[in-house]
């Protein structure tokens, strides 16, 4: 009899050590300016994307998925430290002569993941601070490879060299030490160093593929998190040889060139028997430049649905149940205190804005945003509570040539009914003067706590001597 008990108990043990969430590796895969509508699984009919599509059939698309600034570094700031960016005082977007970057001080993922065990990697583009302190390696990273900002930008003769530098594009290297700067040509970096200039952007997708490949069979053993922020689809837009006239549009071979990434991302996972073992999240650091953001309204740059709003599938076999959609509010300033209660790591004592979401990710009947107000400062400002959006401008004051409508509310602010009007087409401000007084309230309330409690960015270590990092200027045609 003791021994049927003992065997009893041992089987309940067993069962309930393999329900506990071990620490998960983590994944996550940031497309640049690609927009709501550029994927299959929310209607592309463009590019093809079997890839992403086979991910949400086997994971959880997040309809009401946001990031927290409609364009390049305030995005990446947000979803790396679990903040708004204007908490962390960072530029919406940083230049080649930016001087301020990232603070150290500030912790991200990287930082929460490697201080439990993590062995950490960026690949890709960076744009939080392309000098010391302010790279990845300085932001919790073991290491980096990639741009280390957007690729229509230029180089700043500052950084370092690699002593096996390779300089393209029939420059020597006394040309780069000379301070050579061209718009579009952007240098290549692994950890601190440049070592390609220029980046031959062409081969970028196929490359940060094979990196990150390397990095998840190399760490296979022990727990990893592999940020993965692509440089594509960003202009200028480049494929490999392999991606290049697939479709009639460049655009669509590009999306379909980081599709592929993906899926060589999660065939290794699957290969190595890590899938169930790896929590992998796929979204985009803001709204369409080139593609579509459709339905959706407008598009990069704007606080309108389409430049803020994102495609997003988040996949762990086991965990998270196939072919599900979260509609519920969430946003990436969520994901550094979801991975934090998922390690088991732990969240620095100052504030952020995210909130714990894996209620939602795991499929917990009647889980709930955790957001009963989502606001965002950037640009003229919006929020999102449930169902409405409110603007506090009137249409046509945001400033963006994608907000633009035909026919403009003469109402003071706007609201939409994000459920029956995906498009935000129909002001309803005037009919619903409450719900605009709360949700008035609620920006006017997050700009007084922002604004009162922010934080410093870091100043960046220049070395003397240096050609300046200034624009290069570019002739204008003669007509």
């Amino acid at each position: 009899m003791k021994q049927y008990i003992f065997l009893i108990l041992t089987i309940l043990a067993s069962s309930l050590l393999k329900a506990k969430i071990q620490k998960p590796n983590v994944v996550i895969i940031f497309i640049d300016d690609m927009g709501y509508g550029d994927v299959g699984f929310n209607g592309a009919t463009g590019p093809k994307t079997p890839h992403l599509d086979r991910m949400a059939k086997e994971g959880m698309i997040f309809s009401d998925f946001y990031v927290g600034c409609a364009v390049c570094s305030g995005s990446r700031t947000s979803l790396l430290t679990g903040s708004h960016y204007q908490r962390v005082s960072m530029n919406a977007v940083l230049f080649p002569q930016s001087s301020n970057g990232l603070h150290p001080d500030e912790q991200t993922i990287a930082d929460m993941l490697k201080d439990n065990r993590y062995k950490t990697a960026c690949v890709g583009k960076w744009h939080l601070g392309h000098l010391p302190p302010c790279l990845p390696t300085y932001q919790g990273f073991d290491s980096y490879y990639g741009v280390p900002y957007s690729n229509d930008m230029w180089l700043d003769p500052a950084n370092k060299l690699a002593k096996n530098l390779i300089v393209r594009e029939g420059l020597t290297r006394k040309d780069v030490e000379d301070g050579h700067k061209k718009k579009n040509w952007v240098p290549l970096m692994r950890g601190e160093e440049i070592i390609e200039y220029p980046a031959n952007q062409k081969t970028l997708t196929k490359r940060y593929t094979e990196e990150s490949i390397k990095f998840i069979k190399k760490n296979k053993d022990s727990p990893f998190f592999l940020y993965l922020p692509h440089t594509m689809v960003h202009l200028p837009l480049a494929v490999s040889k392999e991606f290049e006239n697939r479709t009639d549009r460049l655009i669509w071979d590009a999306i379909e060139e980081v599709d592929w990434s993906v899926g060589q991302v999660l065939k290794e996972i699957k290969e190595l028997g890590l899938d169930e073992e790896t929590l992998v999240i796929f979204t985009s650091d803001n709204g369409a430049a080139v593609g579509t953001s459709l339905p959706l309204r407008a598009k990069k740059g704007s606080v309108y649905d389409g430049g803020i709003r994102e495609p997003t599938v988040m996949w762990w076999p086991g965990k998270i149940p196939a072919g599900t959609k979260c509609k519920e509010v969430a946003a990436t300033i969520d994901l550094l205190p979801t991975l934090a209660k998922l390690s088991g790591g732990k969240v620095s004592g100052r504030k952020i804005d995210g909130e714990n979401i894996w209620p939602l990710m795991s499929g917990e009947t009647s889980a709930k945003s955790p957001h009963k107000n989502y606001v965002l400062m950037h640009g003229p400002g919006t929020v999102r509570s449930g169902k409405w959006k409110f603007y506090p401008w009137k249409e046509g004051k945001g400033g963006n040539r994608h907000e633009k409508a035909n026919n403009p509310s003469p109402d003071p602010v706007q609201l939409y009914d994000t459920l029956a009007d995906i498009g935000e087409t129909k002001n309803l401000a005037s009919q619903y003067p409450n719900i605009v007084k709360q949700m008035q309230f609620a920006y006017d309330s997050h700009l007084v706590e922002i604004k009162a409690n922010k934080r410093p960015t870091q100043e960046m270590k220049r070395p003397k001597n240096k050609p300046a990092a200034t624009r290069p200027f570019i002739k204008k045609k003669k007509k």
